[in-house]
């Protein structure tokens, strides 16, 4: 464990200035507030504040952020309180502790609307002071550097939140080196075969071409000084959860991987980076389409760096980061390295009226609390801005647009006023005309064409990529939803009166909204058209003396709120129900009103899209027929082109089920098998064996040697649909699976 002299000097070394009497006093508080406390491991607990401090001292932090890590775990796990901190330390240091008690029990793995919240707490804690996220990041990476006295059945949860939050936060924010330790660590712990596998292959391919690396460094530094340029040059290969990140997403082997190696240069001024990148593509062949610059265009956590790819020596591909020794210290400790809160001197407390961009993003994410998104919303949006790398396009008058990576021009469109989204009806991509669906790439001109007559589809939520893009068209698809739902309720609520006898009349329907708890007729009709409203509450809040007719004198029912069906006495009215769903209490067991969608009232008629259905773990959307109810899509189905016209029929809906619901959803599949005895029974023995339920079959001939098999199924969700396709697939009578989508 680190002595007290041992912190006092870490801390000299960058601040010549420090306050060692203050270090002192909180190296000793915290040391007696701990006590006889112990960790998993069996360590003192004070070893982890003392840890997490060393961790901030190598960010070269002031004194107030070392005494707060000190101090981080006092006020939640021993009896020290903030006013007694605060009488000892100061104000500032106090409120830094408070920030992160209030943020020490994070559950961000739990149940989305509670890990949204927790995720408020968060942002919030660090807005005012953004060394609260500096402890906070230094803490998460001491338990990830001891993650294996955690009990067991809390590695995952842990190491998966720290790849979803933590390693992203830690990248917005510019600390890239805590950046990939954090996602290193996870990786180890949430895939150890993978880590262990490219680890080995790694360490391999490290002493094959330890000689080249030292050959690259060598020829690149004497060939920059035989140029006038005075250079540092670092050789350093990509960490393991890199690499399996760039094997996931190219969908291709560690043997094609073809820049595992990437060197620093590190020169002394912005013109000897130019100068520098002049050198190297005149010694070396660049790689097409590997050039970026990041001087002249920084990212958004003010990363400079001059990128290019050259094929070096042996015919490697070699990875080349060009930067002055300021971006590198950028690059290295990201926000910290901006001494918001040190003078020249090295002095704490002093402010510098400097923010940076990183800073600056976290704060415009906090702006988004006051937006009204719902849990879910804001936790959506937040993880899209955490997770997504960027690309720079540009307006037509040359404004400045950045956007998450594989964002289209529909993302553009809300990221310039959410007012050119919701009008968007294409656009222009550096003068051509293109779909509103196209990738856009870093240096594209986008001109967004629109219209008032437009509304945006509800589609676009599946298409856009931003998160404040995503809430826009929700919103909007709400707005239209909400206005085909008001129409039809003012159809039904006409017929409503007309078969009581009653005089309809929008203004008496106004007056009688305080009676229905709304505040406006278009409310009270939206209301009728969800079959929130019953018809008969409405007449009598309009005509409080009227008295519906008995039961025993009707000759037709109400169905859903949505119209009147004229049924005679003695006939059923029908619905196939899903196995598993159970019916309200009270109403006929064949009814269909326990399909688990959310987004949709209960009141109106659900059903599942003809020839395919949709199951669980399906992007789904849902269409709204008025007189016939609502039927459900999924994403990729082919007839949702036919609704492209009718964006008010759109409806944001998504599953909500169990995971341990037993309800089944139908699918349907075709199945290419060869024309032999016992074909059929193989086919269906492995939908059998894995617990698929066959609800129709249809046989029809392909060729001689083949035919297909049409089969409706009936699967949990669509993990066990892939399961029962992927087992038809090893068979060996099987040729082809394919599921049908409408």
């Amino acid at each position: 464990m680190m002595r007290q002299y041992e912190l006092v000097e870490r801390v000299r070394r960058y601040n010549p200035n420090t306050d060692e009497a203050l270090l002192d006093r909180a190296y000793v508080y915290a040391m007696r507030a701990h006590g006889s406390q112990l960790r998993a491991s069996g360590d003192p607990y004070f070893s982890h504040p003392l840890e997490v401090a060393a961790i901030l001292t190598d960010l070269k932090l002031d004194d107030a952020t070392i005494v707060a890590a000190l101090l981080h775990d006092t006020i939640e796990d021993t009896s020290a309180t903030k006013s007694e901190i605060e009488r000892l330390f100061g104000m500032q240091i106090a409120t830094l502790v408070e920030g992160l008690t209030k943020i020490k029990k994070l559950d961000l793995v739990s149940k989305q609307a509670k890990q949204a919240e927790n995720l408020r707490k968060l942002l919030l804690a660090i807005a005012d002071d953004v060394r609260v996220l500096l402890v906070k990041l230094a803490d998460r990476l001491h338990n990830m550097r001891t993650l294996k006295w955690v009990p067991p059945e809390k590695r995952d949860r842990v190491a998966q939140e720290t790849l979803d939050i933590y390693a992203p936060l830690a990248a917005r924010m510019g600390m890239q080196d805590m950046r990939e330790e954090l996602e290193d660590l996870s990786f180890r712990q949430l895939s150890p075969e993978a880590y262990e596998s490219i680890a080995v292959r790694v360490s391999e391919l490290r002493q094959g071409n330890g000689a080249v690396v030292q050959e690259i460094e060598r020829e690149l530094k004497d060939e920059l000084e035989r140029r006038g340029i005075a250079a540092e040059v670092k050789g350093r290969e990509k960490r393991p959860y890199s690499i399996w990140g760039k094997m996931e997403r190219k969908a291709i082997g560690f043997e094609q991987l073809s820049d595992l190696y990437g060197f620093r240069v590190i020169v002394g001024s912005v013109e000897d980076c130019y100068r520098a990148l002049g050198v190297i593509h005149t010694k070396w062949a660049i790689v097409p389409g590997r050039f970026k610059d990041y001087i002249s265009t920084p990212k958004p956590n003010d990363y400079r760096s001059l990128h290019t790819t050259v094929v070096g020596p042996r015919r490697q591909r070699v990875e080349m980061q060009i930067r002055t020794r300021d971006m590198e210290e950028i690059a290295e400790y990201g926000i910290a390295a901006h001494a918001l809160y040190k003078d020249a001197s090295g002095a704490p407390g002093a402010m510098l009226s400097y923010e940076s961009r990183a800073y600056a993003w976290l704060r415009k994410t906090i702006e988004n609390l006051s937006q009204g998104l719902s849990p879910e919303e804001f936790l959506e949006h937040t993880k899209l801005e955490l997770f997504h790398d960027q690309v720079f396009c540009f307006t037509p008058k040359g404004r400045l647009i950045a956007l998450p990576r594989k964002a289209t021009p529909i993302d553009f469109a809300y990221a310039v006023h959410t007012d050119v989204g919701n009008t968007a009806v294409g656009c222009k991509i550096n003068g051509s005309i293109a779909p509103l669906v196209s990738e856009l790439k870093n240096g594209d001109e986008v001109e967004i064409i629109t219209s008032k007559a437009q509304t945006p589809p509800g589609a676009w939520e599946t298409i856009a990529v931003t998160g404040k893009a995503r809430a826009a068209v929700r919103r909007a698809t709400r707005t239209a939803v909400r206005a085909q739902y008001a129409g039809l309720g003012r159809k039904i609520a006409e017929r409503a009166f007309a078969k009581a006898g009653k005089v309809f009349s929008e203004d008496a329907v106004a007056k009688g909204t305080p009676r229905l708890a709304r505040t406006a007729a278009e409310d009270v009709f939206a209301a009728v058209g969800r079959g929130e409203i019953k018809t008969e509450d409405l007449i009598r809040a309009v005509y409080p003396d009227w008295q519906p007719p008995r039961a025993d004198d009707r000759t037709d029912r109400q169905i859903n709120g949505e119209g009147w069906f004229e049924l005679k006495r003695g006939h059923n009215l029908k619905f196939k129900i899903p196995e598993g769903a159970k019916p309200r209490d009270g109403e006929d067991a064949e009814r269909l009103d326990a399909i688990p969608i959310r987004g949709i009232n209960g009141e109106l008629p659900v059903r599942f899209a003809p020839e395919g259905g949709a199951v669980p773990g399906d992007r789904i959307v849902g269409i709204l027929t008025p007189g016939e109810g609502i039927t459900i899509y999924p994403i990729q189905s082919p007839s949702l082109q036919s609704f492209e016209d009718a964006p008010e029929r759109w409806l944001d809906v998504r599953w909500d089920v169990d995971e341990l619901s037993e309800g089944r959803f139908p699918a349907r599949i075709i199945v290419t098998a060869r024309n032999a005895p016992g074909s059929l029974a193989q086919v269906a023995g492995a939908i059998g064996d894995r617990g698929g339920n066959i609800d129709g079959l249809q046989m029809r001939s392909r060729s001689a040697d083949f035919h297909e098999m049409v089969i409706d199924i009936e699967v949990f969700d669509l993990r066990h649909l892939n399961t029962i396709m992927a087992d038809l697939k090893a068979r060996e009578v099987v040729a082809q699976v394919e599921r049908v989508n409408g």
